[in-house]
């Protein structure tokens, strides 16, 4: 069967071989609420579906109209199984409880590098930051020393301590990077935005090949697991 879990997602399982990213648009945040809850319903009144699938994370966007989720296969295989025999039926009883909710996307990642909480940090995201790197059609051979650039300088003397952990994915298309930080609070990730930066960061934002970054915030509504 599947329950609930209040425990926020370990990016960096050895058995994720798929990781997926989707955007639902729900318009307020009462409609927000209803759809977490009518997902959980639905889930929670089936078997857990695949034994490919890890986990299902579901999180509320601070504008109040959308919710990302975040789902953990062990391979697209077992994602495009599920679509094909169970996934439709369960979007129907969600939209029966809540109309009119707009899937935007979904995209597909594999995790190519991750910034790991330190040893004996138990802190409790507050915050969840995504944010999406968009390259130059010819740059997608770029991402991965993009990302090395990243990581250096998070590993710096400019590493900001209200960071706990962040995951660098390379969209299976191509395209872009998704980063999903897990941050202390609202105030440590408004302080790192404040600071005066440095040449190494400098060096992130104005790297060959990016086209642009698009940042959302998130807290953490409901966990699934088998």
């Amino acid at each position: 069967m599947t329950r609930r879990t209040d425990a926020h997602p370990d990016p960096t399982r050895p058995e994720i071989g798929a990781p997926f990213f989707s955007t639902w648009r729900v318009g307020t945040p009462e409609r927000q609420a209803q759809t977490v809850e009518a997902v959980a319903r639905t889930w929670e009144a089936r078997p857990w579906g695949s034994d490919r699938l890890l986990g299902y994370h579901l999180y509320a966007g601070h504008d109040g109209t959308t919710l990302l989720h975040y789902s953990q296969w062990r391979d697209e295989q077992g994602y495009e199984a599920f679509f094909k025999t169970l996934r439709q039926e369960r979007n129907d009883e969600i939209d029966t409880a809540v109309p009119s909710i707009e899937r935007v996307r979904l995209d597909r990642y594999r995790l190519h590098r991750s910034h790991v909480r330190a040893a004996g940090d138990t802190r409790v995201p507050g915050l969840i930051v995504t944010v999406r790197v968009d390259f130059e059609p010819d740059a997608a051979d770029k991402r991965a020393d993009w990302v090395d650039l990243v990581l250096s300088a998070l590993a710096g003397p400019d590493a900001d301590r209200g960071l706990i952990s962040a995951h660098f994915h390379l969209s299976t298309d191509g395209t872009h990077v998704l980063n999903y930080a897990e941050w202390e609070s609202d105030e440590a990730y408004d302080a790192a935005l404040a600071g005066p930066g440095s040449p190494q960061w400098e060096r992130v934002r104005t790297y060959p090949g990016v086209r642009g970054f698009t940042g959302s915030r998130y807290r953490h509504a409901l966990g699934l697991v088998p």
